[in-house]
């Protein structure tokens, strides 16, 4: 028999040598005489748990009870019973005495004394701690002896270790054995190893030794004893020293006091089964414990109980400790989101609790989750990530947002829900840092190049505002390239007011960008038109913009003359503009509720721009409220009227080349919309209109259109050779002069990898020009005139 305990005990292992583990420093309390040690893996350094046993002599009764428990531990599991990892025994030879040693490797745990005094816990969360954790330990006795029918034979404190997560686990199975109540013949001890166990732990009967009785009560009845020993040293503070102590019930809560009376009964067939126990629901009915009750269980709940617990749990989790929050139900929340169990409210919570936790402890609890998280299918996963992302965004590395995060992130872009891609879209203002040149330059602006002609005019708005709060990130060649064209060609051109303001205030934010010329020729022109809308907020930061980029011009003039700089950019005529724009109000809303507005740049936290930006950006937050479900949602011409033509591949910002790849039906000329009924605008203003409303060339255009402009369908030509430039039809009308301030054909030859160039737009005319005079976009098909031609057909074949 001893070889065959010892054959199992050296199973796992041959020798110090072998074992797997490095052993660390000791803990200071341990069960029995067994000492326990901080230990880590030698294969990836993870900590575990080392309990150790000597004895001079193999034959030792402390070894033997050792052997006894090494092999109950290996084959008991249970979740609130410690887990067994390794297991050797070792003999030492110092001259003619020889010792041996066995050692136990567990998963990490410490003396749950060790873990009460460390945790310092008072009043109302001590007590539910402590519910918790006997809820545990009785699930774990009560396995023992109603499934296993095994005694314990010792429970108390000193029994009792706790896991990182501050879970408690039983252990100490050295007593351990079967209970025969069954076999009459039986006269010996039922426990062999019951002299280990001290005297004031023992019941009546273990004290006198009457197995005779010990057989005839329940298999409950000496860990029944046990429980209530470890009650009573609980709430006493201190080891229990004599049986005496036991009725002293002081410290006792008053809705356990007659649960624990019944553990103690003097006669064992009365004692309270530790199910029994467990059914006590005034005690064990508290906060932390339903909480921890209704993760435990999360996959055999409903979605609607699911959806209601996750959304009470952040101010829950306020209430409870938070050394236990952060240490038990953190790790329960990140796994069941990661795993898909919880429900996308259960985000705000872990994201709560997260702010709880220091800068790495959060990179290494919370994050890894959220990583994986950006990969669900899971939409409203999708939109709680996207609504919480500044809280988080800060935290994830350049290279995990670049390969990880971002391309999961991009697929809202193309979503079918508006909702869905604005959020995506103002997203973007924290993960664009964080993106490499390539990835902002070859996907990032050909996703907002389509975005500035959605159909929402929330989201062309937001898209001109993020190009403008983005722009430093872009390196120099793409922003000469993308900015001019998209704040002048598009921007200042929508149908929607406040994305006309948009426009105009990222002019005014990436000032510093252009140079002189630019300033000159293709920014001023195209704002000072704007200085007669019809809209009273565009007109007054059209002004101020003005006014601004004069100024540019006239100190750089002041600095030429006086020798101090050559013919040199803005640069150095006004302050690097350190601030955000901040967001447009929006009009979206997913399934009937209205978008919560939570800008990821408040004005209180950016630095103020330059007077005409700051005047302007509060136009740019404010207008679209007022004024965005006047301009989209209330005229009925706009639903009623045919839509405009679709602009084609040939309406974007760069080359489609590794781009996107979705079909160019769904890229909707969303700017295009006809505008309300109002006063006769100026000629000077007509003539910017018409050239918005101008519509896309199309292949089936009359010969006749296509003769007036000789050189548009070379220039159509040689962009398509290069993968379709998708701006090229949105160009604005060459102004009426015998000279070509713009040659296309000339700048598409000259820089193949250019796709900006096209579209760039040429000063605007002064001349006004009437919107019947040619074939521009604002000009709208004759209904009647068609009418009368079908009439006519009908007529002749009658």
């Amino acid at each position: 028999m001893f070889k065959f305990l010892k054959g199992v005990v050296a199973g796992s292992g041959t020798g110090l040598k072998d074992l797997p583990y490095n052993i660390g420093d000791p803990y200071p309390s341990a069960w029995g005489s067994w000492s326990h040690f901080r230990g880590t893996s030698k294969d990836d350094g993870s900590p575990v748990s080392i309990f150790a046993l000597s004895g001079n002599n193999a034959q030792d009764g402390h070894l033997a009870a050792g052997r006894n428990g090494v092999k109950r531990l290996r084959t008991v599991r249970h979740p609130n019973i410690l887990s067994f990892l390794h297991s050797t025994e070792v003999e030492t030879h110092d001259g003619s005495t020889t010792k041996v040693t066995i050692y136990i490797v567990t998963e990490p745990v410490m003396p749950l004394s060790d873990k009460i005094k460390e945790l310092g816990l008072k009043a109302t969360q001590r007590d539910e701690y402590f519910a918790l954790g006997l809820h545990q330990i009785g699930k774990a006795v009560s396995f023992l002896n109603n499934d296993c029918k095994l005694v314990h034979g010792n429970v108390c404190l000193a029994s009792v270790v706790v896991t990182p997560t501050l879970d408690w686990k039983l252990h100490a199975f050295d007593v351990l054995s079967e209970f025969d109540g069954s076999n009459e013949s039986a006269s010996g001890p039922m426990l062999p190893y019951e002299w280990l166990v001290g005297t004031q732990y023992k019941p009546m009967e273990m004290v006198k030794s009457d197995w005779v009785a010990i057989r005839k009560s329940p298999p409950w009845a000496i860990d029944s004893w046990g429980l209530g020993c470890l009650i009573y040293e609980l709430f006493s503070g201190s080891k229990l020293a004599k049986t005496e102590e036991l009725r002293n019930t002081v410290g006792i809560p008053k809705s356990l006091l007659p649960d624990y009376q019944r553990l103690l009964s003097s006669m064992p067939s009365r004692r309270l089964n530790t199910s029994k126990l467990l059914e006590n629901g005034e005690y064990f009915q508290n906060k932390l414990v339903d909480t921890i009750h209704f993760m435990d269980i999360l996959n055999l709940k409903d979605s609607v109980e699911k959806d209601t617990f996750f959304r009470k749990l952040p101010n829950v989790a306020e209430q409870l400790p938070r050394e236990i929050v952060l240490k038990k139900l953190l790790p329960l929340l990140a796994s069941s989101l990661e795993y898909g169990s919880a429900a996308a409210p259960a985000l705000t919570a872990l994201l709560k609790m997260g702010s709880w936790l220091s800068t790495e402890d959060f990179s290494v609890k919370v994050l890894p989750t959220i990583v994986k998280l950006f990969a669900s299918n899971d939409r409203a996963i999708r939109v709680s990530l996207l609504q919480h992302v500044d809280q988080f965004g800060e935290s994830m590395s350049g290279q995990i947002v670049d390969e990880q995060v971002y391309p999961h992130v991009a697929t809202g872009f193309a979503d079918t829900s508006a909702f869905l891609r604005e959020l995506t879209l103002k997203s973007m203002l924290v993960l664009a840092p964080k993106l490499s040149q390539r990835t902002l330059s070859g996907s990032l602006l050909k996703y907002l190049s389509k975005l500035q002609v959605d159909e929402e005019p929330a989201i062309r708005t937001n898209t001109t505002i993020l190009l403008g709060n983005i722009a430093t990130y872009l390196n120099e060649g793409t922003r000469k390239r993308v900015l001019i064209n998209a704040f002048t060609v598009r921007a200042l051109r929508d149908t929607f007011p406040p994305a006309r303001g948009a426009g105009i205030v990222a002019l005014c934010a990436t000032s510093t960008t252009y140079d002189d010329t630019e300033i000159a020729t293709r920014i001023l022109p195209n704002i000072v038109v704007l200085t007669i809308d019809q809209d009273s907020d565009v007109r007054s930061k059209a002004f101020q913009a003005v006014e601004q980029f004069l100024q540019i011009l006239k100190q750089n003039y002041e600095k030429t003359n006086a020798g101090e700089i050559g013919a040199t950019g803005g640069a150095s005529a006004i302050p690097e503009t350190a601030g955000l724009i901040g967001w447009a109000m929006s009009s979206l809303t997913l399934k009937g509720k209205p978008l919560e507005q939570a800008p990821l740049a408040s004005s209180s936290s950016a630095p103020s721009l330059a007077a005409a930006a700051s005047n302007a950006t509060s136009t740019a937050t404010e207008a679209p409220s007022v004024k965005a479900s006047h301009h989209t949602r209330s005229n009925s011409d706009f639903t009623d009227q045919p839509a405009p033509p679709s602009p084609t591949s040939t309406d974007g910002w760069g080359d489609a080349e590794n781009g996107i790849s979705e079909g160019h039906e769904s890229d909707k000329d969303g700017w295009d919309l006809e505008p309300l009924d109002e006063p006769k605008p100026s000629p000077a203003l007509a003539n910017i209109q018409a050239a918005q409303k101008r519509p896309v060339s199309q292949s089936s255009r009359p010969s006749a259109a296509t003769s007036s402009r000789p050189k548009l369908s070379t220039v159509t030509a040689a962009v398509k050779s290069e993968d379709d430039d998708l701006w090229g039809s949105i160009a604005a009308p060459p102004p009426a002069t015998t000279s070509r301030p713009l040659n296309l054909k000339k700048t598409v030859q000259s820089d193949d990898e250019d796709p900006w160039a096209a579209i760039a737009a040429p000063p605007p005319t002064t001349r006004a020009k009437p919107l019947s005079s040619g074939r521009g976009r604002g000009a709208k098909p004759a209904a009647l005139k068609l009418g009368a031609q079908r009439i006519n057909r009908t007529s002749s074949g009658m």
